[in-house]
């Protein structure tokens, strides 16, 4: 489920700041996946280190 959040909130982070920086849609879209990513990877390891700790 962290992982699906972190998607969606660096997508749309990503698109937003691509935006404010005049970015055209493919820009957006490169933003917009680009920081999906990383989102989903924070999210990755925030899920392992949240059930390593529940165990």
């Amino acid at each position: 489920m962290i992982v699906i959040l972190g998607a969606i909130l660096g997508a749309f982070f990503g698109a937003l700041l691509a935006y404010r920086r005049k970015g055209r849609r493919l820009d957006m879209l490169q933003y917009a996946a680009g920081y999906a990513i990383l989102f989903m990877i924070i999210g990755l390891f925030l899920t392992i280190f949240v059930h390593r700790a529940a165990v």
